[in-house]
């Protein structure tokens, strides 16, 4: 579909950011004269007073710098293809380059100061804005390299975030998609159509689009595996350069959780695989194959009992989902839909998939490529639920503490698809639907918690080979998969060629050890859910005020645990799974 084929209020509003490219390229000239004025504070940052001026100053650059590169961001997004776009972009990322090469002295000459001064300073009513910030220098500080050698790393920036724009560039561009046969007549096919197809209850049509994609994937392998090998290399040599004995500690570290969480998580799914194997053989048992083929790990076990809808129904639907957010929390979800937070419908050369990005001086902006389908509500109410979770961190939040780390990133947002899953199976009298939507919440603990938890296996595993001289080739890194997917799957399914390639197509893996949040994120939000399901406006008011409303104020652990779940103990784990296995029991007595 042409973009000006889209009603204007399916479409974001990018004028509250700039009102024009003139506009942009006004403010971009401007902060390129302003940000050398930062090295004015070289050498004095022992001072109190100057401190002070530096952290505010740094505060308005980066406050203005966020907004000009999200502009040149989300309309490189709208159109990959736009040769306008691409060099705003490309320009935005040069002065982001030089901007964290200038303010590079920073963390170095704070990490250089005497520790008791530092904490006189994170203890100082004035700096309570940067307390911690201040207590994240203290905590690194034998991580923290020379100047110059930060100033080096600074200035490699623009290289070491490459591996992740080729990858995009070639999902999005190059990738020889074929033409796929659909009710008759030929569609090309795109990364949103190969969710929706993979989806379908015509097998001929899952298998068609599995095949056409691998094909693709198979055509590049070689390009997609030395890119990915080359991030794993970046990866590694950034953690030994700090001084991290791996990419994960160091990546752990950066974000301040506990490495415990995540030995936990990798424990409690592997415990929780027996589960995970009977899931897979009751879906075998119930379409009736002679073998289940990794296409049809997505297909509806229940026929005609998907729900598409309409965009705007679907959004009313959201809306009715959340109501025990309360009335504040659904005011602000009409608010985005009126006000043009959200960008719908998929067109000529948008990105593919779907992304929330927050903005300290504008409203949150909401990414989809919405098809009628249930997963494409529950994405819905998952993106809106980070727009949320960045709204309220930007209104509560000084700037220096708005960001939240990516541990929590993934918790509001699945908070509100149980909320709104849990919403479909009290008010559904239709049996066949309930049995749907049963097998849907299994298939979200499978693919957002298992999944993403063999995916953090992978990252694991493929950073510890290259660590230890092992080539990443496309035979390694497609064993390595291949292993995995059996060992999580089990035997009911086939493990067959194609699949063993499916790592080259994950985006998440150009952000290192980022995929295992979303296992911790669906365990927190099914304890979070169940918390609010069970004491109504209490709970709220706690999740919203010390979760949702904390930004990055304290550690992403500290705020998990004071919203009601300690990811050091086995009880949200147990709760979750426990979960798993109830639902697993109830599906099995509906069929």
């Amino acid at each position: 579909m042409k973009r000006n084929e889209i009603k204007k209020k399916y479409t974001w509003d990018l004028g509250v950011l700039f009102s024009d490219e003139a506009a942009w390229n006004n403010e971009h000239d401007e902060l390129k004269a302003l940000i050398p004025s930062i090295l004015t504070f070289k050498g004095k940052l022992g001072k109190k007073d100057e401190l002070l001026k530096i952290l505010k100053q740094n505060d308005e650059i980066g406050k203005r710098f966020n907004k000009l590169f999200l502009y040149a961001y989300l309309n490189k997004d709208l159109d990959g293809r736009s040769n306008e776009a691409i060099s705003m972009f490309s320009r935005g990322y040069t002065l982001y380059v030089e901007c964290s090469t200038i303010v590079s002295f920073i963390t170095p000459e704070l990490s250089a100061l005497d520790e008791k001064l530092l904490t006189s300073f994170m203890n100082d009513e004035e700096f309570s804005d940067y307390s911690y910030m201040l207590e994240g220098i203290i905590r690194s500080k034998k991580h923290i390299l020379s100047e110059k050698e930060e100033k080096i790393i600074a200035m490699g920036g623009k290289t070491f975030g490459a591996f992740s724009e080729i990858h995009q560039r070639i999902e999005d561009l190059d990738l020889p998609l074929p033409m796929i046969k659909v009710d008759g007549k030929k569609e090309q096919l795109t990364h949103g159509k190969y969710g929706l197809w993979l989806s379908s209850d015509d097998r001929k049509l899952r298998k068609d689009a599995y095949k056409g994609m691998y094909k693709a994937i198979k055509s590049l392998i070689n390009t997609l595996s030395i890119t990915y090998a080359s991030s794993v290399n970046k990866d590694n040599f950034l953690a030994q350069v700090r001084g991290y004995e791996s990419a994960m500690q160091g990546s752990l570290h950066e974000s301040n959780v506990p490495t415990k969480v995540y030995e936990k998580l990798v424990q409690k799914a592997n415990d929780g695989l027996p589960a995970v194997h009977d899931y897979v053989a009751l879906r075998k048992k119930i379409f009736n194959y002679d073998k289940l083929f990794m296409f049809d790990m997505y297909a509806p076990m229940f026929e005609k009992a998907d729900i598409r809808l309409p965009y705007d129904k679907a959004y009313d639907l959201m809306l009715e989902g959340l109501k025990p957010m309360g009335e504040e929390y659904r005011n602000l979800l009409i608010k985005a839909r009126d006000n043009r937070w959200i960008d719908v419908y998929e067109t000529e050369g948008k990105r593919s998939g779907a992304y929330a990005a927050g903005q300290s001086e504008a409203n949150p902006f909401v990414l989809l490529n919405y098809q009628e389908s249930t997963n494409e509500i529950f994405t819905l109410a998952h993106e809106m639920g980070h727009a949320l979770h960045s709204y309220y961190s930007k209104e509560c939040q000084p700037y220096a503490k708005q960001s939240y780390e990516t541990f929590v990133a993934e918790v509001a947002s699945t908070v509100n698809e149980v909320l709104l899953l849990k919403h479909l199976l009290k008010t559904t009298t239709d049996v066949k639907t309930k049995k749907y939507l049963l097998s849907y919440y299994l298939d979200m603990f499978r693919t957002t918690l298992f999944r993403q938890t063999m995916f953090a296996e992978f990252e694991a595993e493929t950073h510890r080979m290259e660590d230890e001289g092992v080539p990443l080739t496309v035979e390694s890194l497609n064993e390595t998969y291949l292993n995995l997917n059996k060992k999580y799957y089990g035997s009911s399914v086939v493990h067959d060629d194609d699949i063993s390639c499916e790592w080259a197509r994950i985006p998440h893996f150009y952000r290192p050890f980022y995929v295992y949040q979303y296992s911790t994120g669906l365990i927190s939000a099914v304890n979070i859910a169940k918390d609010i399901l069970a004491k109504g406006e209490s709970a709220v008011k706690n999740y919203i005020d010390n979760f949702l409303s904390a930004g990055g104020s304290k550690s992403p652990y500290e705020i998990l645990k004071d919203a009601g779940c300690d990811l050091m103990t086995d009880a949200p784990f147990d709760a979750a799974f426990s979960e798993f296995r109830e639902t697993l029991e109830e599906l099995k007595k509906l069929t």
